[in-house]
């Protein structure tokens, strides 16, 4: 079957399924499932924005470090140290690679500091940039970077690659 574009919204009742078909014996097997309870495996597109997430694994940082690409790209980092806690993140580079990105690939990244006793900030490595309001906010008072500890303590960031290893850093929660 040929490639068929759509200008404007798909719908199905049913769901819609992504499936591969092995050229010598003609097997068909499902790659990714979208459907009433959407489950998506072996998804490896990129520039997905997802508005309902799900963190089924999480990071746990409870001393200053820089984060692994790995850990960044569960989404969701905790943590619950007594001390204060900086988190670097992984390089452009890195982080890049490890999530597939091309330019105009974002990702939301939440830091949870709520079972914490005192304040995370978030930095940036070599090819992160900072958004200008995050710049402007990393003041005195580094409020745009910091999740206090306790109850308020989730920040949500969202990482904007302007390119496969480069990207911008911006605090929207």
């Amino acid at each position: 079957m040929a490639n068929t574009t759509f200008n404007g919204p798909v719908r199905s009742q049913n769901g819609f399924q992504t499936v591969s078909i092995d050229a010598t014996t003609g097997a068909v097997t499902t790659t990714a499932t979208l459907g009433v309870t959407t489950s998506v495996t072996n998804l490896t597109t990129t520039n997905l924005v997802f508005t309902d997430q799900n963190h089924p694994s999480t990071a746990a940082i409870n001393a200053t470090a820089t984060a692994t690409a790995a850990e960044v790209a569960t989404g969701y980092i905790t943590s619950t140290s007594v001390g204060t806690v900086t988190i670097t993140l992984p390089t452009g580079t890195l982080l890049g690679a490890a999530l597939g990105a091309a330019r105009g690939t974002t990702m939301d990244l939440y830091i949870d500091n709520t079972a914490g006793a005192s304040t995370v900030t978030v930095a940036v490595a070599t090819n992160g940039i900072l958004s200008a309001a995050a710049a402007a906010g990393s003041g005195a008072g580094a409020g745009l970077l910091t999740v206090p500890a306790g109850v308020t303590g989730v920040g949500c960031f969202r990482i904007m690659f302007s390119s496969a290893t480069a990207y911008v850093f911006s605090r929207i929660a």
